[in-house]
């Protein structure tokens, strides 16, 4: 397993990336659940919005690690599309190790 340092811009891409994964599966799993099941909105308004900061870091740091590492647009398309599913960040950070 290859370690990738936090002081890169891959390693913080990756570290957004977890971060985003994690907000979009907290999102689906438990806010919406307590937003339909319990009515509890709020829980979605305060995930929602970290997501959605975390999803915009993701895509700004995409964005560096393409340019930083000179990733083939497959790649950054590949990314970009494991970020729209549950699991996908994780699974691709996963690939990058």
């Amino acid at each position: 397993m290859q370690k990738i340092p936090l002081h890169t811009t891959l390693g913080k891409f990756r570290w957004v990336a977890i971060a985003e994964g994690i907000s979009f599966l907290v999102l689906l799993f438990i806010a919406m659940p307590l937003k339909y099941g319990f009515d509890i909105p709020q829980a979605v308004r305060t995930v929602g919005l970290l997501h959605g900061v975390l999803f915009l870091a993701y895509i700004i740091m995409l964005y560096m690690v393409w340019t930083a590492e000179n990733w083939k647009l497959q790649k950054v398309a590949l990314a970009f599309v494991a970020s729209l599913l549950p699991f996908g960040t994780l699974w691709f950070d996963k690939k990058l190790r």
